[in-house]
């Protein structure tokens, strides 16, 4: 391909200036140093007391504090990786497990958005039942909108995320108090992901449900037997019902198992993508990879566990 074919492509995926973010995702965000709302022109975001973030030229806003951490977050090889493994549709039964929910929609650890997209795709909507003032306002504007958040500490994943012009792609940190206004999200996902059990309650409306996916300990169970892959926690689902405890009330969980065949390519990008890769060397890796027989059966099981948060609390 040509550099200028390379060049317009890149630039088919810039959000253009006067049409950026969704109303009521930008009337669900909060200030990372005060905590009120923020407000959007053409390339900045602003907040009552002149606290400014600047929008990047790839559609996504960096809402940090001060002392937030984004050394953790995905590098650019492990989101091109995500990419390439999910979109394929692997991952697929687990993103059609996830949804319809009522939005605004907040994803933590969004990554490339994928997840989030999906659930929007199913029928989230800007259900405005519990919103007050200017939350109700925006959401009402966008009667039936699909309307997304997503929140990750990489700005490679949030470079990815921001295509989707239904979602409002944002850097931040997951474990400092999230940029996001108490009580305005109909519903937050976390899969595969950490998260904060007081802040998730926070954001949310009465009403408003986690969606959390956890892996199950056999969860790609043939590949950890031949790649030097992190294990699962046994007690893994145990204790992300034991976090919500007094904070939000268990619906339901649902167990959603199936098989893959995967070609080296495909297990390459898998490991690549996700933490396992931080404890592997390219060499190493490739050299696993390449032992491997092709296709090779891989099993996905994972919990979605279902959290509502109580009218009146």
């Amino acid at each position: 391909m040509k550099p200028g074919h390379v060049r317009a492509a890149a630039l088919h995926h810039v959000r253009h200036p006067t049409h950026r973010y969704p109303p009521a995702a930008v009337a669900a965000l909060a200030c990372p140093h005060c905590g009120t709302g923020l407000t959007c022109d053409d390339d900045t975001f602003t907040c009552q007391n002149g606290h400014t973030f600047d929008i990047a030229r790839q559609g996504y806003v960096a809402l940090l504090a001060a002392r937030a951490r984004t050394d953790t977050g995905d590098s650019s090889d492990m989101v091109t990786a995500r990419e390439q493994f999910l979109g394929a549709g692997h991952y697929a039964p687990i993103a059609a497990a996830l949804g319809p929910v009522s939005g605004p929609v907040l994803e933590i650890g969004a990554g490339t958005g994928y997840y989030l997209s999906a659930v929007l795709d199913a029928g989230a909507t800007g259900d405005v039942a519990g919103a007050t003032g200017d939350l109700a306002g925006a959401t009402g504007d966008l009667a039936g909108a699909k309307v997304g958040i997503a929140l990750d500490s990489s700005k490679f994943a949030a470079r990815r995320a921001a295509h989707d012009r239904r979602v409002l792609s944002v850097v931040a940190d997951a474990w400092s108090s999230l940029p996001i206004r108490s009580e305005s999200l109909g519903a937050v996902l976390s899969v595969f992901a950490p998260r904060d059990p007081s802040e998730v309650r926070r954001v949310l409306r009465p009403g408003g449900r986690l969606i959390a996916v956890t892996p199950n300990p056999k969860h790609l169970g043939e590949l950890r037997d031949r790649i030097d892959m992190l294990t699962v926690d046994e007690g893994k689902a145990d204790r992300l019902v034991a976090a919500f405890d007094g904070l939000l009330t268990p619906v339901g969980h649902r167990v959603v198992e199936f098989a893959m065949s995967l070609t080296r390519a495909d297990v390459s990008a898998l490991v690549r993508m996700g933490p396992s890769a931080r404890h592997l060397t390219a060499d190493g890796l490739a050299a696993r990879v390449e032992a491997l027989p092709e296709p090779l059966p891989v099993t996905a099981t994972v919990t979605v566990s279902t959290f509502e948060k109580p009218a009146g609390r």
